[in-house]
């Protein structure tokens, strides 16, 4: 993940993430979006990953990009969009979607700016915490492109129809307290880490079969059929009920104690 992301991982199996490029607001060049990727992989690929938080060192969560990647456009980060290099996604797409291949909830705390694809890697997160006083937009109109950054697969369950095109054909800015209005965060702190680490650990303390299971299933809420969502909910029980760990959340609620569960 080179120098742009510092990780910390938890006892409790909590994932701390801090955007490292402070200098630059922790604005996203190639260097920093091979680390996202590389980050979000080394997370969904380690059991022992419970929770994930996100957050920017310095002044900013993430100004978007560098002005050197519309320079270059023919190179690195937009050498082929058309391309799909991760699965589903192409890689300016995977660094924010493979927030959502994380099995486990992912929280960004939120705070200066979250510009462009910073807006997005921000709505990839299952839970937002933002600074009322942060600033956002979802800048690409600014230099005449369409969103990107996989943002339009993401917003479609956070924010309203008409609310989402308003920001994207005006490319208006707006800041931590309307986004919460608006859908595009969840909540409002004036310590978005401080929210967001409490908030980890709490998830942390919960079976960690049954929180991966409960995130499969919110990731299907915005395609699936009625059918598939049903299916699906008694899948994902029958994988958990009357298992060690299930019984042990029973055993520590009853018990009024820490529950021990195994990976």
């Amino acid at each position: 993940m080179n120098d742009r992301i510092e990780w910390t991982h938890h006892d409790d199996g909590v994932v701390e993430l801090q955007l490292a490029r402070a200098d630059k607001m922790n604005a996203l060049d190639a260097a920093m979006f091979s680390a996202l990727i590389a980050a979000g992989e080394r997370c969904r690929d380690d059991p022992r990953v419970r929770a994930v938080v996100f957050a920017g060192r310095g002044k900013a969560f993430c100004a978007g990009l560098v002005m050197e990647s519309f320079q270059g456009m023919e190179d690195g980060v937009g050498a082929d969009l058309l391309a799909r290099t991760n699965g589903i996604a192409n890689a300016p797409q995977q660094v924010a979607w493979v927030w959502r291949q994380v099995p486990v909830p992912v929280i960004a705390a939120v705070h200066g700016v979250a510009f462009g694809a910073g807006s997005q890697i921000m709505a990839a997160a299952d839970i937002r915490i933002v600074h009322p006083d942060t600033r956002i937009a979802i800048m690409e109109m600014r230099w005449g492109l369409v969103p990107d950054v996989a943002g339009m697969a993401l917003w479609r369950t956070q924010v309203a129809d008409d609310v989402l095109r308003e920001m994207i054909y005006t490319n208006r800015e707006f800041n931590g307290s309307e986004a919460k209005l608006l859908g595009f965060a969840t909540h409002v702190s004036d310590d978005p880490l401080a929210r967001a680490m409490e908030l980890a650990h709490v998830i942390a303390d919960k079976n960690p079969h049954a929180i991966r299971g409960a995130k499969r299933l919110c990731n299907m809420l915005a395609d699936a059929t009625d059918a598939e969502i049903l299916q699906a909910e008694s899948d994902e029980q029958v994988k958990v009920i009357r298992t060690p760990n299930q019984m042990e959340a029973v055993m520590a609620g009853m018990e009024k104690r820490k529950p021990n569960f195994v990976d």
